[in-house]
């Protein structure tokens, strides 16, 4: 049996929801990783300081009993976005990052901007106290191709924004394309992407050859084996503009496979162990600690966990659960489709 040591991880880009459904998948996230960014697009969605203070200790209610577990709270941009109460959220150390969705981009963004002129004085004062913006990096323009809407986005979005405001850290959360590697690889500190296990182990023709996969149905949409490599190639480099966002987003079986599924793959369960496999695979082991642990910390300003998490590599391979039982319903686990034989031990 092969061992693998390294710092405890943290998750930065996941969903909790709220309710039933936060109690049942939040035990799946904290059984491994010491800290989360945590999504504020709830229903209502998480706008305020005072949003996200409600939102925190709901979170750390549900927490089971000896569980150690941080949430980073973020909140989500809106065109009404008073840029004080952002400030004062962050210098009160609650909230880590603010969350720009565009209008209409995934789920609960039916809030999200518009026009991004009008939230600029906030990302003045985000650039001024540095408070990163994560975005959801698409278009949403009916014209565009969804699986060519993240290119567009870099070029009419992000580019023009970060040359008007180069201060502003950014963070290009799920990225799924090249371009998206790429972009993020050249905007030196300000600048960096998370990436989430299942980009790294599907492309397209997972969801829609043979008959169309719901549970592989995400946003931003899985691309082209290209640029799923890409992406392999971009996680295993040691970079450290590139960390760990497993986007893990629960949604009940009956709303994944209905006539107009939601968008989202749960992977809270089983990443770290896909992970080490996927890193094996392409021989970069030695790299995953960065990816998954310290890299992101360091993005923002955080201090790396003290505690490990060890991963042992055996024989037999690792028989995921199929579902997880929330009291909202069922949630289908990730499926990677093929062997994992690392196991993380306890």
């Amino acid at each position: 049996m092969q061992t693998l040591t390294i710092r405890r991880p943290d998750d930065m880009h996941l969903h909790l929801r709220d309710g039933a459904m936060l109690q049942g998948v939040l035990p799946e996230t904290a059984r491994h990783f010491a800290r989360a960014i945590i999504m504020p697009n709830l229903v209502p969605p998480v706008v305020t300081g005072a949003d996200a203070a409600a939102y925190r200790d709901r979170i750390l209610a549900a927490l089971p009993a000896g569980a150690v577990f941080e949430p980073l709270m973020t909140l989500y941009l809106t065109e009404d976005t008073k840029a004080d109460d952002v400030a004062a959220a962050h210098a009160s150390g609650l909230v880590k990052a603010v969350k720009l969705y565009p209008a209409g981009a995934t789920t609960n963004s039916h809030g999200g901007v518009r026009d991004l002129s009008r939230v600029m004085h906030v990302l003045e004062k985000m650039a001024d106290i540095g408070l990163p913006l994560c975005t959801h990096g698409e278009v949403t323009t009916p014209e565009v191709d969804i699986f060519d809407r993240e290119a567009v986005f870099i070029d009419t979005v992000l580019d023009p924004l970060r040359r008007r405001l180069p201060e502003l850290r950014v963070v290009m959360e799920h990225i799924t394309t090249s371009q998206g590697a790429d972009y993020a690889a050249t905007g030196g500190a300000n600048l960096a992407a998370t990436i989430t296990t299942h980009h790294l182990v599907i492309n397209r023709n997972h969801m829609l050859v043979g008959g169309i996969r719901p549970h592989y149905y995400c946003l931003p949409v899985a691309k082209r084996e290209s640029h799923r490599l890409a992406l392999r190639k971009a996680a295993t480099s040691g970079k450290p503009c590139y960390f760990l966002g497993t986007d893990s987003a629960p949604h009940v079986d009956a709303l994944k496979e209905h006539a107009c599924g939601c968008a989202g793959c749960f992977t809270a369960t089983n990443t770290m162990a896909i992970l080490a496999q996927v890193f094996e695979d392409d021989g970069a082991l030695g790299q995953l600690e960065g990816f998954a642990a310290t890299h992101g910390a360091a993005f923002y300003g955080l201090p790396p966990n003290a505690g490990t998490l060890q991963l042992d590599r055996r024989e037999t391979a690792q028989a995921f659960p199929e579902k997880i039982i929330t009291g909202a319903g069922p949630v289908t686990v990730f499926d990677p489709g093929f062997p994992v034989y690392w196991h993380v031990a306890g």
